[in-house]
């Protein structure tokens, strides 16, 4: 397998912060997406390359590891163990102790690390060579789910592309934005006979047009016109869950605020359970009065003056 860059391929450089790894992959990852590139065999490629990219720089460790052993990067340990013995065995290259030929000061410069790994463990698929190398696990893969707003309020199945393999999955209702899952074994194969990887998936939920959430509790605004505000009366309003009526109390002022239990967001893996829909009234001011109108409200405000 070709040696893949994985700064290069976040558009990035190696100083790099956390925050610009992190920037870079979701900007990245929502262009290549596959549910916004279907049948584009290229974009997907490039999708599976942003988040094995973003899973080795995201993560400290392996980011420390990736920096300098680069390719070889997952045999850091085995690198760091054979690198005890051969220095506690005295063994030399080139006239110099240890592993100091590989670049001074104790460093390996990149070019030599195949040899170098061939030289350790022997070359080929020797039941000596597999023994020595050992089992070691696959990498695991970070993808983005962008979800609305009422899609995440219901439990539905979804298709996810990875590495050429349709995994069809099921997201709970009440699933929260940020929130990440894990899939275990759907990341790449393991070396040597090891286990798969694992797929973490983080939940995007996108902002909808009628509703704010606030963790299970949802916010809306509804106008009222001033008739129904003065006078009372009833008005219909949508829910995620379909229509209900409300009545506006005579002398409703604006922005008063009503709570309608448990006609929130439902509440994740606990069934039939919901948050709260508080709903704040918007009083609006009748426009485009005729004469007669205005001469009522005056009327209205003449006698409201002289009580």
């Amino acid at each position: 397998m070709a040696f893949i860059d994985y700064y290069k391929v976040l558009g990035l450089e190696k100083t790099a912060s956390a925050d610009d790894i992190k920037k870079a992959y979701r900007k990245l990852a929502r262009k290549h997406h596959p549910d916004m590139n279907p049948n584009d065999k290229e974009a997907n490629l490039k999708f599976q390359q942003i988040n094995e990219a973003n899973e080795v720089l995201s993560d400290p460790e392996k980011r420390k590891k990736y920096d300098e052993y680069g390719e070889n990067w997952r045999h850091a340990e085995q690198f760091e163990h054979a690198k005890q013995q051969q220095q506690q065995q005295g063994y030399t290259y080139g006239g110099q102790t240890g592993f100091e030929g590989f670049g001074g000061g104790g460093e390996f410069s990149e070019e030599h690390f195949s040899d170098f790994f061939e030289s350790l463990f022997g070359r080929g698929g020797g039941a000596g060579s597999s023994r020595a190398r050992g089992k070691y696990r696959g990498q695991d893969y970070q993808a983005e789910l962008h979800l609305g707003l009422r899609e995440a309020a219901t439990t539905h199945q979804h298709t996810l592309k990875v590495n050429d393999r349709n995994v069809r999955i099921t997201i709970p209702a009440g699933i929260a934005n940020g929130q990440v899952i894990k899939l275990k074994g759907h990341g790449a194969p393991g070396g040597n006979g090891g286990p798969a990887g694992d797929l973490y998936i983080t939940f995007i939920v996108e902002d909808d047009e009628h509703f704010k959430r606030v963790g299970d509790d949802l916010y809306a605004n509804v106008d009222v016109d001033l008739y129904a505000a003065l006078l009372g009366g009833d008005i219909t309003f949508d829910t995620l869950n379909g229509k209900v009526k409300l009545k506006v109390k005579p002398e409703t002022q604006n922005g008063t605020k009503v709570r309608l239990k448990g006609k929130g967001f439902p509440i994740y893996k606990k069934e039939g359970e919901a948050g709260d829909l508080i709903i704040t009234y918007n009083v609006k001011l009748p426009t485009g009065l005729s004469e007669k109108e205005k001469e009522l409200i005056r009327e209205l405000a003449s006698v409201s003056s002289k009580n």
